[in-house]
């Protein structure tokens, strides 16, 4: 039996739901849990998850501390935060669990292809460029004992003792508390790249446009690494 938890931080998610709860379903091995910590949605994003199945938290609204919420609530020692829109592999627990085996590795990810009616390769190879460069550039120390940035749409995994351990995500955080804890964790060991593809939605490319995407992602990654945090997501809007 696994001991993989999977926490999904979501708000008004309905029309990305069933395509997860699909796709968790056919999982195998199975996680020992699945936690959806709902911010306040107004649709059906709650209900859905419970007629899946699922454990539904309602939490206060926020990426960082809807993270929290749920990983203290996870029963698991192993934990997976997963996004509404993401589409995992089939082995996704087991390549997980695999992983953690190692402990010189503190935080993991798969590596993101961003699709919808088409694949973006640009942003997608972007993006895993920056997983490289960000941290060389902004904290190469840190580089150089092994951190990398990684962001929430690479379904992050941690054990559940060493996130609690840093003090887990900032729980002000709603925009880029994903990188912060690559930095935090990386106190306890390196943080991993894992070479297996998890697809991911392009629902913000296809909103905003590729050349305005790719200028937002960097300007709010430039402004967290400067140390401009406060209000983050304002730069950041949502598309649901």
């Amino acid at each position: 039996m696994s001991d993989t938890a999977l926490v999904i931080p979501a708000l008004d998610e309905e029309t990305t739901l069933p395509a997860l709860i699909a796709t968790v379903a056919r999982l195998d091995p199975a996680p020992a849990e699945v936690l959806l910590v709902d911010g306040g949605s107004t649709d059906r994003t709650a209900e859905l998850a419970r007629d899946a199945g699922w454990r539904v938290i309602i939490s206060q609204r926020g990426r960082g501390v809807q993270i929290n919420t749920g990983v203290a609530a996870a029963t698991a020692t192993r934990v997976c935060i997963l996004h509404a829109d993401t589409v995992p592999p089939v082995d996704m627990v087991a390549v997980i669990e695999s992983v953690l085996d190692d402990p010189r590795t503190a935080l993991a990810s798969f590596t993101p292809l961003i699709k919808g009616e088409k694949t973006r390769w640009g942003t997608t190879a972007h993006n895993w460029a920056k997983t490289w460069y960000a941290p060389l550039f902004f904290r190469p120390r840190l580089f150089f004992r092994g951190a990398r940035l990684l962001f929430g749409d690479h379904a992050m995994f941690f054990r559940k003792a060493d996130f609690l351990s840093v003090g887990g995500c900032d729980p002000a955080a709603k925009v880029m508390e994903e990188a912060d804890l690559c930095i935090r964790l990386t106190e306890l060991g390196r943080v991993r790249l894992v070479p297996r593809i998890i697809e991911t939605s392009d629902r913000r490319i296809a909103e905003w446009g590729s050349l305005k995407a790719n200028w937002i992602y960097l300007k709010v990654g430039l402004l967290w690494a400067m140390g401009a945090r406060q209000r983050l997501e304002k730069h950041y809007p949502d598309v649901r």
